[in-house]
């Protein structure tokens, strides 16, 4: 049954919404704005769903109207079993973007990548994994800028961290986040023996200044000479920024900016970041240990997938999928695993809420 009263609710205020982000009281109040389009943007495909299921409701309840007219029962029988159709594949649809949205969804964000257990080998898989997101976003027409990096001796990484700007990129990469194995023959073995290596992936969204308060008081900043490539001029001028968040120790460096000004701004967005990630796993601790486990808690000491050259093959380890594409995958085909997480993801809350309704 579609959730008639709470559709028309949810669709009141998707009009009231639209009608308060005109005012001029709100679209100069940064924070509100911000909160009104974010709610916005949740409430439209419910409430475009929910148009579409009354227009075809109402078309099938004039064919069934039609069937006591001889001229038009005909067309009348012809068009029925359609509109039904149709009405349960948007009941189901209305259904399914009922679930509980995760605030992030909407957001960019910072993605953070460190080589784990392994040395060169785990440094030169980091870098592996940089490049398959960046080519993935390429594929989504998504921004990816580089914010800090530190270079591994063999050509590897030993972290990198970039913001992702686009279109719903926090729901399509939500999953990511966890330590990620890699089994392969390393160039350097002489023996063809398989090495397992690691690296671990942070998927943070980008927090608002108005959702984050830091206190000035609160950061401890040095200016170092930015130690990346570009010739003299970066590595002489004093342009790289060391930030440390006292209170949590948090420590955050951006170098790739040309000046200590942009460094600066875009080393207190990683901060928010992270500061908002803390707040969040902090509420999560919260929730039962059933819906974190859903598809994983996100951790980055929770192993999610593993690579395997050897086999061809790659395992997500949260949903048991199991894909023999390793080379595509690594060169950006991620679209399988992410559409199968979050396929896993609302069938788990589709479950969880019909216990909770029983």
């Amino acid at each position: 049954m579609v959730p008639l009263r709470k559709l028309e609710s949810l669709a009141a205020r998707y009009g009231e919404i639209e009608e308060l982000l005109c005012q001029p009281d709100v679209a100069t109040d940064a924070g509100r704005f911000s909160k009104l389009s974010r709610e916005r943007a949740e409430l439209q495909e419910i409430v475009e769903a929910f148009r579409e299921y009354t227009e075809v409701n109402k078309r099938l309840e004039e064919d069934r109207a039609a069937l006591r007219d001889p001229e038009l029962r005909e067309l009348a029988e012809e068009e029925i079993p359609e509109l039904e159709a149709e009405l349960e594949r948007l009941a189901d649809r209305i259904q399914l973007a009922l679930l509980p949205k995760d605030p992030n969804d909407e957001r960019n964000i910072m993605i953070e990548i460190r080589s784990g257990t392994g040395g060169e080998e785990a440094a030169l898989f980091a870098a592996d994994l940089f490049r398959m997101y960046s080519r993935f976003a390429e594929q989504e027409r998504w921004k990816v800028e580089l914010i800090s990096t530190s270079p591994a001796a063999a050509g590897g990484v030993k972290e990198v961290i970039a913001m992702v700007t686009g279109t719903r990129v926090y729901s399509q990469l939500r999953f990511e986040g966890g330590v990620h194995r890699v089994q392969r023959v390393p160039a350097t073995e002489s023996q063809g023996r398989i090495h397992t290596s690691t690296a671990t992936v942070a998927v943070m969204p980008e927090a608002d200044e108005v959702e984050v308060h830091i206190d000035e008081k609160d950061l401890e900043i040095t200016k170092t000479a930015a130690g990346g490539p570009g010739g003299q001029g970066v590595n002489t001028t004093m342009s790289a920024i060391n930030l440390k968040h006292k209170p949590t120790g948090i420590m955050v460096r951006s170098e790739e900016q040309r000046s200590q000004h942009q460094n600066l701004a875009r080393a207190m967005q990683i901060l928010r970041a992270k500061l908002l990630e803390t707040a969040q796993r902090e509420q999560a601790d919260a929730i039962s240990a059933e819906r974190r486990n859903m598809v994983g808690t996100g951790e980055r000491s929770e192993k999610i997938r593993t690579y395997n050259y050897p086999q061809n093959r790659i395992t997500d380890h949260r949903i048991g999928l199991t894909v023999h594409n390793l080379e595509q995958v690594l060169n950006g085909e991620l679209k399988e695993l992410i559409t199968s997480l979050r396929n896993h993801h609302q069938a788990e809350l589709l479950r969880l809420q019909s216990e909770t309704e029983a």
